[in-house]
């Protein structure tokens, strides 16, 4: 039996957006490898980094536990993971660095490190996983129970999917993507979370108490910007059934009072939606909850399913209002997807919101102005706005690789900064996601029957907008030539 350590490196507090928001999550991906590294028999304890206040808290933890491998697994199911942020890759390697001088051997999962080994092989990493990477970490934690001395040469030997340093030189032989492992099952190591600390924050900042969970791994469709570095284009579910004991369990068990489903698409096929509603009411576990999907999966019937099963809000990635913008992304949804799967999700009495996503590849003026379009005909309940993030592994990162310099992450959420050269700067696409954000707010106005509140902030929100294209073409970046045309006011 070995002592192991299952830790993350996404410390809340490093990002200052994020904190700001407070709405932490335990790390499920993390928490699913601490468990089956206990099915197997190991001795093990769990870093949260999420609520902590620091790496210092993490050597704490480390001089406490004393392990004798340390295993940094990431959380697969935080899309802010997907980003490769430039402060946690730093607390990560800080981490790294203590473990290896306490002498544990180390072990390091996670998008940033599939896309870099080298940088978490430099900061004093002994191997790191490629991928969702299950199967070699088991058999890595089998060779080093067997032979604690083992050199890391014969460690490593004829794994695939594993970089190491190997007599000076990184040893990796990378594999493609492969499905979910089936060894991830049942419930994550629950027990080793410090609840309280969770509701404590959750309860102070929200009045109300929020966990997550997820129905499913990957995701089948192929934009060309979504970074896959996990699972490729692999979708693994678990059956309704599974997935309603869950939520029984958190409602019963933590006092939950909402649930995040952190699945890139929940539910995929509305017979399993409708099964999941049946199972989870009959076991009166029904919570509450928000989900991620496509506007292309919501039909009448999706909407009722999801309704029925306790789905209070759904966040649908609209990315822009432009069909050619949408084309270019090969995104697969159509404006009108996106107008009507509001409508149908607005009729079953779930709040909507879109994530945009500003700055792609050939985006012009007209494209931007489209957006705000959009927001106006479907009037979402809220957005998320981002620009366009080239990331390793997809075929939007090979089309603007050769433009990135130094800067090829954020350092935290908030930077929205472009890291190519898009059509405008990062301070014209920073107004036009502040402005877009005062459009959704307006609008509620009009929703809650302040008519004149509506038409006296539309009005000054038509006056910024046109200050601000008086001024796009001082933020050109040459990258593009930008047509304009006419505008009409966005408020009806």
């Amino acid at each position: 039996m070995l002592t192991i350590q299952v830790g993350h490196s996404y410390f809340l507090r490093f990002d200052r957006k994020q904190w700001e928001r407070g709405k932490p999550y335990p790390p499920l991906a993390t928490m699913q490898v601490a468990a089956l590294l206990r099915r197997m028999g190991h001795q093990v304890s769990l870093f949260d980094a999420m609520l902590a206040e620091g790496v210092e808290e993490y050597e704490a933890s480390l001089n406490a536990s004393s392990p004798d491998v340390v295993v940094i697994y990431e959380d697969n199911f935080n899309y802010l993971t997907k980003m490769c942020l430039g402060r946690m890759r730093d607390a990560a390697c800080e981490m790294i660095a203590l473990a290896h001088a306490k002498g544990a051997r180390v072990i390091v999962a996670g998008s940033d490190a599939s896309d870099q080994p080298d940088a978490f092989l430099a900061a004093g990493a002994d191997a790191v996983l490629i991928g969702e990477g299950i199967a070699p970490l088991v058999e890595l934690i089998r060779r080093i129970e067997e032979n604690p001395a083992i050199r890391t040469r014969e460690w490593v030997a004829n794994l695939s999917g594993v970089a190491a340093m190997v007599g000076g030189q990184m040893q990796l032989t990378r594999v493609g993507a492969v499905p979910p492992d089936p060894r991830i099952v049942g419930q994550p190591a629950w027990d080793l979370v410090d609840i309280e600390r969770y509701r404590t924050l959750w309860r102070e900042r929200h009045g109300y108490f929020s966990l997550n969970m997820a129905a499913s791994r990957g995701c089948p469709f192929r934009c060309n910007w979504c970074a896959k570095p996990i699972w490729g284009n692999h979708y693994n579910r678990r059956t309704a059934e599974d997935v309603a004991a869950e939520m029984t369990y958190l409602k019963q068990t933590f006092q939950a009072d909402h649930i995040w489903l952190a699945d890139d698409i929940f539910g995929f096929h509305v017979d399993w939606v409708e099964a999941f509603a049946a199972h989870v009411n009959a076991s009166n576990g029904s919570i509450p909850f928000t989900i991620q999907t496509r506007a292309d999966l919501i039909s009448e019937r999706m909407a009722t399913a999801l309704s029925h099963a306790g789905c209070a809000e759904a966040w649908i990635g609209a990315e822009s209002g432009s069909q050619r913008v949408l084309d270019h992304m090969n995104k697969g949804t159509t404006v009108e997807d996106l107008i009507i799967a509001r409508e149908r999700l607005g009729a079953a009495r779930i709040r909507v919101g879109y994530f945009i996503q500003l700055g792609y590849l050939g985006e012009h003026l007209e494209d931007l102005m489209a957006t705000r379009d959009l927001i106006t005909r479907a009037a979402p309940d809220d957005i998320g706005v981002s620009v366009s993030y080239p990331l390793p592994g997809t075929r939007f990162y090979e089309q603007v690789k050769a433009q990135l310099g130094e800067k090829t992450h954020w350092q935290d959420s908030g930077d929205l900064a472009m890291m190519f050269q898009g059509a405008y700067d990062s301070e014209f696409y920073r107004h036009v996601r502040d402005l877009l954000h005062e459009q959704v707010i307006v609008q509620q106005w009009k929703v809650v029957g302040h008519a004149d509140r509506h038409r006296t902030a539309s009005h000054a929100l038509d006056a910024r907008w046109d200050a601000l294209i008086a001024t796009e073409a001082v933020h050109r970046t040459g990258a593009e030539q930008v047509t304009l045309r006419p505008r009409t006011s966005c408020h009806v």
